[in-house]
C-alpha cells in the first residue's frame, strides 16, 4: 500500500503495529503510516459495516475494522526485505478489504489466494482470537497469538532485525512503566525513540518518506472506535460503529 520512495527504499511499507488487551475480549490497535507525504489519507470511510482509512492510490487500505468485532492491520514485509519483482496481481490493501468477505480469520488465511501478492504481514484479531500471518512471495506462515498478550511490529521492508529488537525494547519499556490504555499507547505511538530521526517510531527520512499518519482502533463491549490523526496537517478524526450482535455471535 504505501509508496515509499525511490532509490534504496523504494518498497512499500506501513510501519509500526501495536495491540495490547486492557479487558478480555477488548483490545487497542495502533498503526504509524510510514508513506511518502504526497499519498496522504483524507478522512476516515464507514462503508459496508467497515470502518477504514481509504488509501487514495488503489482504493484499498492498511487498517480496517468491521460491526463484528474484528480488525485487520496491514505490514509490508515479511520477514526480511525483498526485492519486488512488479507487477503484482492485486493491491495488498484491496486484499485487507477482501478480508471481511470471509466468515473467519481462519477461512481467510487458509483459503484466499495469495499468489502473485508483494510480501506482507497481517495481524488480525477480535478480542477472542488474534493472529499473525506472514507471506514471503511464495509460502505463507500462520500463528495464532494470545489475545490477552502485549505486541509489536515493525515493517521488514523499512528497519532490519537489530532496529526491530530496538523497537521492541521500546514497547517492553513502556508497558513496564505505563498504563496500558489507549490514550498512553498513542502517546508511545507519538513520542517513543532516541531522538533517530529515521527509526524512531513517528520517522522522516529526509522528507521522501515519513509517518504520515497514526490510527487506532479500540473494542469495547459495545463499539469499535476509529480514531486518525493526519501527522501532516495535525487533523484529527474520530468515528464510531455500534457492534452488530448477531454478526459477532456468528463469528
Amino acid at each position: 500500500m504505501c509508496c515509499c520512495c525511490s532509490g534504496p527504499f523504494k518498497v512499500k511499507s506501513m510501519c509500526t503495529v501495536t495491540y495490547i488487551s486492557p479487558r478480555a475480549g477488548q483490545f487497542v490497535l495502533s498503526s504509524n503510516r510510514d508513506e511518502s507525504p504526497n499519498r496522504a489519507v483524507q478522512s476516515i470511510t464507514q462503508e459496508n459495516d467497515l470502518l477504514f482509512p481509504r488509501d487514495p492510490g488503489a482504493g484499498g487500505t492498511w487498517i480496517c475494522a468491521s460491526a463484528r468485532g474484528q480488525v485487520l492491520c496491514l505490514l509490508n514485509g515479511a520477514f526480511e526485505a525483498h526485492e519486488r519483482k512488479v507487477p503484482y496481481r492485486l493491491s495488498r490493501g484491496l486484499m485487507v478489504l477482501d478480508f471481511f468477505n470471509y466468515s473467519s480469520a481462519l477461512a481467510f488465511f487458509q483459503t484466499y489466494p495469495f499468489e502473485g501478492i508483494e510480501p506482507f504481514t497481517l495481524v488480525a484479531g477480535d478480542g477472542q482470537e488474534l493472529w499473525e500471518f506472514r507471506w514471503d512471495g511464495e509460502n505463507p506462515s500462520l500463528n495464532e497469538l494470545d489475545p490477552r498478550g502485549s505486541y509489536i511490529w515493525s515493517s521488514a521492508t523499512l528497519y532490519p532485525a537489530e532496529i526491530r529488537v530496538k523497537r521492541a525494547n521500546w514497547f517492553e519499556t513502556w508497558l513496564q512503566n505505563q498504563a496500558s490504555n489507549a490514550s498512553s499507547l498513542l502517546e508511545f505511538h507519538q513520542n517513543a525513540g532516541e531522538g533517530d530521526s529515521w527509526n524512531d517510531v513517528v520517522m522522516d527520512r529526509n522528507g521522501v518518506v515519513k509517518t504520515v499518519s497514526i490510527t487506532q482502533v479500540q473494542k469495547n463491549e459495545e463499539h469499535l472506535h476509529m480514531y486518525y490523526l493526519d501527522l501532516l496537517t495535525a487533523v484529527e478524526q474520530t468515528a464510531q460503529m455500534p457492534l452488530r450482535r448477531g454478526l459477532v455471535e456468528s463469528h
